[in-house]
Protein backbone atom coordinates (compact mmCIF):
# COMPACT_ATOMS: atom_id res chain seq x y z
CA UNK A 1 0.00 0.00 0.00
CA UNK A 2 1.39 3.35 -0.82
CA UNK A 3 1.05 4.87 2.46
CA UNK A 4 3.52 2.61 4.17
CA UNK A 5 5.97 3.91 1.92
CA UNK A 6 6.85 6.82 3.49
CA UNK A 7 4.33 9.87 2.13
CA UNK A 8 0.38 8.65 2.31
CA UNK A 9 -2.02 9.55 4.98
CA UNK A 10 -1.24 8.07 8.57
CA UNK A 11 1.94 6.66 6.72
CA UNK A 12 4.90 7.71 8.77
CA UNK A 13 7.95 9.89 6.92
CA UNK A 14 10.83 8.63 9.55
CA UNK A 15 11.51 5.61 7.48
CA UNK A 16 11.86 7.59 3.93
CA UNK A 17 14.86 10.35 4.54
CA UNK A 18 14.71 11.31 1.01
CA UNK A 19 11.11 12.11 0.60
CA UNK A 20 11.53 13.86 3.74
CA UNK A 21 14.62 16.26 2.33
CA UNK A 22 12.07 16.55 -0.82
CA UNK A 23 9.50 18.36 1.26
CA UNK A 24 11.92 20.26 3.46
CA UNK A 25 13.37 21.56 0.23
CA UNK A 26 10.04 22.88 -1.04
CA UNK A 27 9.24 24.18 2.19
CA UNK A 28 12.35 26.17 2.38
CA UNK A 29 12.73 27.05 -1.27
CA UNK A 30 11.36 30.99 -1.88
CA UNK A 31 10.38 29.54 -5.20
CA UNK A 32 9.24 26.39 -6.81
CA UNK A 33 12.29 23.93 -7.83
CA UNK A 34 13.20 22.13 -11.18
CA UNK A 35 13.99 18.41 -10.56
CA UNK A 36 17.67 19.02 -11.22
CA UNK A 37 17.30 21.66 -8.11
CA UNK A 38 15.15 19.22 -6.13
CA UNK A 39 17.93 16.66 -6.59
CA UNK A 40 20.89 19.03 -5.48
CA UNK A 41 19.01 20.33 -2.75
CA UNK A 42 18.18 16.18 -1.49
CA UNK A 43 21.32 14.91 -2.39
CA UNK A 44 20.10 12.00 -4.63
CA UNK A 45 20.45 11.66 -8.46
CA UNK A 46 17.88 13.28 -11.19
CA UNK A 47 16.07 9.98 -11.99
CA UNK A 48 15.65 9.38 -8.11
CA UNK A 49 14.49 12.93 -7.85
CA UNK A 50 11.92 12.43 -10.42
CA UNK A 51 11.05 9.45 -8.88
CA UNK A 52 10.55 11.05 -5.69
CA UNK A 53 8.99 13.60 -7.20
CA UNK A 54 6.62 11.89 -9.26
CA UNK A 55 5.35 9.71 -5.43
CA UNK A 56 5.19 13.18 -4.01
CA UNK A 57 2.69 14.40 -6.98
CA UNK A 58 0.44 10.96 -6.97
CA UNK A 59 -0.14 11.62 -3.10
CA UNK A 60 -0.79 14.99 -3.44
CA UNK A 61 2.04 16.45 -1.23
CA UNK A 62 3.13 18.27 -4.24
CA UNK A 63 2.28 19.73 -7.71
CA UNK A 64 3.62 20.20 -11.00
CA UNK A 65 3.99 23.86 -12.60
CA UNK A 66 4.82 25.53 -16.21
CA UNK A 67 8.03 27.07 -15.90
CA UNK A 68 7.32 31.24 -16.21
CA UNK A 69 10.57 31.59 -17.92
CA UNK A 70 10.38 28.19 -19.95
CA UNK A 71 7.34 26.60 -21.12
CA UNK A 72 9.19 23.23 -21.82
CA UNK A 73 10.23 23.06 -18.42
CA UNK A 74 8.36 22.01 -15.23
CA UNK A 75 9.03 23.38 -11.80
CA UNK A 76 7.87 21.55 -8.60
CA UNK A 77 5.74 23.30 -5.40
CA UNK A 78 4.61 21.61 -2.40
CA UNK A 79 0.13 21.57 -2.32
CA UNK A 80 -1.26 22.52 1.39
CA UNK A 81 -1.60 18.87 1.83
CA UNK A 82 2.88 18.68 1.33
CA UNK A 83 2.88 21.66 3.60
CA UNK A 84 0.89 20.35 6.31
CA UNK A 85 2.96 17.09 6.37
CA UNK A 86 6.00 18.75 6.04
CA UNK A 87 5.05 20.74 9.11
CA UNK A 88 3.78 17.65 11.09
CA UNK A 89 7.39 16.33 10.58
CA UNK A 90 9.40 19.01 11.97
CA UNK A 91 7.18 19.05 15.06
CA UNK A 92 7.78 15.63 15.51
CA UNK A 93 11.50 16.41 14.88
CA UNK A 94 11.37 18.90 17.51
CA UNK A 95 10.21 16.76 20.04
CA UNK A 96 12.27 13.71 19.53
CA UNK A 97 15.11 16.07 20.02
CA UNK A 98 13.50 17.83 22.87
CA UNK A 99 13.08 13.93 24.65
CA UNK A 100 16.33 13.17 23.51
CA UNK A 101 18.36 16.12 24.97
CA UNK A 102 16.07 15.99 28.65
CA UNK A 103 19.16 14.38 30.22
CA UNK A 104 21.50 16.91 29.28
CA UNK A 105 22.19 19.77 31.68
CA UNK A 106 22.97 23.03 30.51
CA UNK A 107 26.06 23.04 30.25
CA UNK A 108 25.97 19.93 28.01
CA UNK A 109 23.70 21.47 26.06
CA UNK A 110 25.76 24.09 25.43
CA UNK A 111 28.90 22.21 24.72
CA UNK A 112 27.00 20.51 22.55
CA UNK A 113 26.15 23.47 20.66
CA UNK A 114 29.54 24.53 20.61
CA UNK A 115 30.64 21.63 18.86
CA UNK A 116 28.11 21.12 16.27
CA UNK A 117 28.94 25.14 15.74
CA UNK A 118 32.61 23.83 15.43
CA UNK A 119 31.41 20.39 12.94
CA UNK A 120 29.34 22.67 10.82
CA UNK A 121 32.10 25.68 10.19
CA UNK A 122 34.76 22.88 9.13
CA UNK A 123 32.53 20.88 6.67
CA UNK A 124 33.99 20.81 3.54
CA UNK A 125 31.76 22.83 1.23
CA UNK A 126 32.59 20.75 -2.32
Amino acid sequence: MRGERGFGPGARLAGAPARIRLLDALVHAPNPLSVSEIAEAIGVDQPRASRLVQQAVELGLAAREADPDDARRTRIALTAEGRRRAGDFRGERRERLSRALADFTDAERAELVRLLGKLAASWPRD
